[in-house]
């Protein structure tokens, strides 16, 4: 795969190249990798696939003060596998650095397009005294 300068773009080239594969049984080995930008973009490319092909609503990965980092989908009572305390903090400096967000909350829009179809993100951004969180929204049906 070529090598982009760009997150987002390296996001919507990882979301073609993983589209094929099973994205929940590829986020549970990334927390045995090297905490790098790649494998930050890389979690955030197998959320959104895991989000579009499971009709999720939103998944949301939270880093406590602590460093421990914990991923929910709104549709399952049990975790997502997570990515790790270093990766964690990757992911959340990637959508940052992709999306702009600065200030300690915010939230924006998102547009991914892959495989021929595009979709629109809606990305929060919150961090307060002990934890940070990001939220992807999955665009509902209709």
């Amino acid at each position: 795969m070529k090598e982009s300068a760009n997150p987002h773009l390296k996001v919507q080239e990882l979301c073609d190249c993983y589209a094929e594969t099973d994205p929940l049984k590829e986020m549970s080995t990334l927390s045995r990798e090297p905490a790098t930008e790649e494998t930050a973009l890389k979690w955030i490319a197998l959320a959104v696939l895991h989000g579009v092909n499971s009709n999720a609503e939103k998944i949301s990965l939270t880093q406590q003060a602590s460093g421990t980092v914990e991923v929910k989908a709104t549709y399952r009572t049990t975790p997502l596998p997570t990515p790790g305390q270093e990766t964690g903090t990757r992911i959340l400096d990637m959508v940052r650095a992709i999306t702009h967000i600065e200030e300690d909350k915010g939230k924006t829009a998102l547009a991914l397009g892959f495989r021929g179809n595009s979709m629109e993100l809606k990305i929060k951004v919150k961090k307060e005294k002990k934890q940070e969180q990001l939220t992807l929204n999955f665009p509902g049906e209709g």
